[in-house]
């Protein structure tokens, strides 16, 4: 009975860090690249060939929240119901977050026409979505700590991790 849920538990902390692995990665090798001197930076997400990274979210949020239900209701009566339901809140205040800001400023950003000169405003508007990026994921490594930590304890109500 335990085992399942350790490994539900463990699929759950895997889709987490995922999403975790994937933000770190369009801070330090997409988003500099991107707006670095936009629109034109900007072609990366136009034409036939783009990057569309929007595939993998709409993909990955889904499965990690199902992950997280699951783990919430096989974790209820264990120690382990607090890491899960904190990082499971802190999660869907992320998800609100991005689909209120996040997503639809970033898809407004990188669909703007291609022009040869740079464009201040589109610096600026997108310093703010980087700067408020940033505290989100920070926000999202703590609650990574939070659900870690839920490996240190019991799956089951009974049992104790010595």
């Amino acid at each position: 009975m335990t085992n399942y849920k350790n490994i539900l538990y463990f699929l759950l902390c895997l889709s987490f860090s995922i999403i975790l692995g994937a933000s770190v990665y369009e801070h330090l090798a997409v988003w500099p690249n991107a707006f670095a001197a936009p629109p034109k930076s900007l072609t990366m997400f136009q034409g036939d060939y783009k990057l569309n990274p929007g595939l993998f979210w709409r993909i990955i949020h889904p499965i990690t929240l199902l992950l997280f239900i699951i783990n919430l209701i096989i974790s209820w009566k264990t120690e382990r119901k607090k890491n899960v339901l904190i990082a499971m809140t802190g999660y869907v205040l992320i998800a609100v977050a991005a689909f209120l800001y996040f997503s639809s400023e970033i898809v407004s950003l990188t669909t703007i026409q291609y022009e040869n000169t740079i464009n201040q405003e589109i610096i600026d508007r997108f310093s703010l979505w980087e700067t408020l990026s940033y505290f989100e994921l920070t926000f999202a490594v703590v609650l990574a700590f939070i659900l870690f930590m839920g490996l240190t304890k019991a799956a089951d109500k009974s049992k104790r991790l010595t």
